[in-house]
């Protein structure tokens, strides 16, 4: 199961366990079971602090697994053989609970631990997921730190009844001692905003303290890293505002294009772009969601970034890098029926939809390739294209029609997406008749592109009619001292490797501007 590269490459890890050990397994008669008997057995030969023992909790699921330290709390527990994407996952928790420290900074790691309750959290997750070992790995290291917290990542493909049974349409989706929480990509601040009343409060008030910066960079992903980097290697005060570092790049599959790396995938590239800003001076102030800019009202003039708590960070220079989301549909019962069976990511959602019928909307590379993925998977997958022709790549549409459990709906407009607790299925008009016709499926995949995230930006910034900000060569703005780059630009071909290139130009005309703009004199004051 594991090759002989990847034992040795564990072996060094465990070089760094400083307490020992138990990988507490409980199982069945299943091949699953099988499979994960010989995962623990093998972690066990690699470090003389690591022990296989054999579990006797007979309500446990099984096949399922604890890690814990001997003689001590700290533990985390799967119900999984955590490979594929949560095999990070897996290899931290072996270290945290064996005393490796977690890169979290001290503050956070004492909210963590004054959290006051009982918190027992269950993860559905998939090992084809790349949002959910963010989840893991934050629930994972709560309840190290904090011995009122459990947790147990749970792979939905190996327990579809108790899939069924909560009706988890999406990964991941966690509970909280017995009820539905939350779903998505969660980090540890946002957990810790969740579960403390008074977190919000003492962020704001930690925000709201922070002297200015020389340029602040809303938005973390490869725009945001590139300009944070360039601009704190020029030697000036520089942070980064984001909502989750990383941005689009979390939620991609593979990537093939970016120069001098064959191959790497979107959240490995993130955990790479966040290292290498935080290797230099950067402030990161990570899981704040922008609300308002407030130019200055003087040329040299503090800009003012207003947070969703009220907080507000202010900067000489900004360089606004929101990136893009999913496009939505827009349709009656689009959002109420989210992570009830309307879903945007095939790669995470589509095990949860096995021997299932889906539509994918969009005909485009993205809409098909997802409906090639998920023909593997679902009994039938029904893709509905706007337009009368299909915009994917020949070979793409070709593979398409090869698959015998897929249709082709052209001229479909959808109308509204039906169901009141989970999808049973949508409207959709055709276009050459004016006909409403309904199709019954439990799942919508919705593939139709992005938005630029700039909607706060409207009457403040020159935005395209795309909603894009518009920028010139130098990646300046309409505002004097405020920059821009990456997707929510007016700059073709959204791609990382020209993202990245944005990033550096907005960063390299912003030191420019600060060296030739003389300082207002309200600056001096609100410093």
């Amino acid at each position: 199961m594991l090759d002989q590269d990847l034992q040795n490459q564990l072996k060094a890890y465990f070089e760094k366990l400083i307490y020992p050990i138990e990988l507490i397994g409980n199982f069945d008669g299943s091949k699953a079971s099988t499979e994960l008997r010989e995962l623990l057995t093998t972690l066990a030969t690699l470090s003389d602090k690591v022990q296989f023992v054999e579990g006797t909790d007979a309500a446990a699921l099984k096949p399922s697994f604890t890690i814990q330290r001997v003689g001590s709390t700290e533990q985390v527990s799967f119900a999984a053989i955590p490979l594929g994407h949560e095999f990070t996952s897996l290899v931290l928790a072996l270290l945290q609970v064996g005393g490796h420290p977690a890169r979290i900074s001290d503050e956070l790691a004492q909210q963590v631990r004054a959290l006051d309750g009982d918190f027992a959290f269950e993860t559905f997750m998939s090992l084809h997921c790349q949002s959910c070992p963010d989840t893991v790995q934050a629930l994972n290291l709560m309840s190290i730190l904090n011995p009122r917290i459990s947790h147990i990542a749970i792979d939905g493909a190996l327990f579809q009844d108790e899939v069924t049974q909560r009706e988890v349409m999406a990964v991941p989706t966690v509970f909280l001692n017995g009820e539905f929480f939350e779903t998505g990509r969660l980090s540890v601040e946002q957990l810790v905003t969740r579960l403390d009343a008074n977190a919000g409060a003492k962020a704001k008030d930690a925000i709201d303290a922070k002297a200015p910066f020389d340029v602040l960079v809303v938005g973390g992903g490869p725009a945001g890293a590139a300009a944070a980097i360039y601009a704190a290697r020029k030697g000036i005060r520089t942070g980064v505002v984001s909502e989750r570092f990383g941005g689009q790049v979390l939620d991609t599959m593979s990537i093939e294009n970016f120069v001098s790396v064959e191959y790497t995938e979107g959240p490995k590239l993130a955990a790479n772009l966040e290292a290498h800003v935080r290797h230099y001076d950067v402030d990161v102030i990570n899981a704040q969601r922008v609300a308002k800019l407030i130019p200055s009202e003087t040329e040299g003039g503090l800009h003012t970034v207003e947070l969703e708590n009220g907080a507000q960070l202010k900067s000489r220079t900004l360089i606004l890098s929101t990136g893009a989301s999913w496009r939505t549909m827009n349709v009656p019962g689009e959002n109420d029926l989210r992570n009830k069976g309307v879903t945007f990511c095939p790669h995470c959602d589509g095990p949860l939809f096995k021997g299932k019928k889906i539509a994918v909307i969009g005909g485009g590379n993205s809409g098909i390739e997802a409906a090639i993925d998920l023909a593997g998977i679902v009994d039938h997958v029904t893709v509905l294209e706007f337009a009368d022709t299909l915009k994917a790549d020949d070979v793409l549409q070709r593979k398409l029609a090869s698959m015998p459990n897929t249709a082709v709906i052209r001229s479909a407009a959808t109308t509204e997406v039906l169901g009141t607790d989970k999808v049973t299925g949508l409207q959709y008009k055709d276009r050459t008749t004016d006909e409403s016709r309904t199709l019954n499926v439990d799942g919508v995949f919705v593939q139709i592109g992005l938005l630029p995230n700039t909607r706060f930006l409207k009457d403040v910034v020159e935005l395209s009619p795309m909603g894009e900000i518009v920028i010139d060569p130098h990646g300046r703005t309409n505002i004097p001292g405020v920059f821009a780059a990456g997707d929510s630009t007016t700059t073709p071909y959204k791609q990382i490797v020209i993202a990245m290139g944005g990033g550096a130009t907005a960063a390299l005309s912003a030191f420019d501007y600060l060296i030739r703009t003389p300082v207002a004199d309200n600056q001096h004051q609100a410093a």
